[in-house]
């Protein structure tokens, strides 16, 4: 009962502080995953408009009458 109070005498077994890493490494890996997704989705938005502007580019089909757009409306 004469013992002293406090932490036991001899080296301490410290934890490593790895809570901040982990918290940094699951916040950067979010925002890795918002950054793909923000990619794919401007990938699509250029496939989109590629496309688009191909159609643009093509040449009318033989054969075919003008398009309604381009006639003139007379009454």
């Amino acid at each position: 009962m004469n013992r002293k109070r406090g932490p036991k005498p001899g080296p301490r077994k410290l934890k490593p502080l790895a809570t901040y890493d982990d918290k940094r490494s699951a916040l950067a890996k979010a925002r890795i995953a918002e950054l793909e997704g923000l990619v794919g989705r401007q990938q699509m938005d250029l496939d989109f408009f590629r496309q688009a502007l191909r159609a643009l580019e093509r040449p009318p089909a033989q054969g075919k009458s003008a398009s309604a757009s381009s006639k003139s409306s007379k009454r």
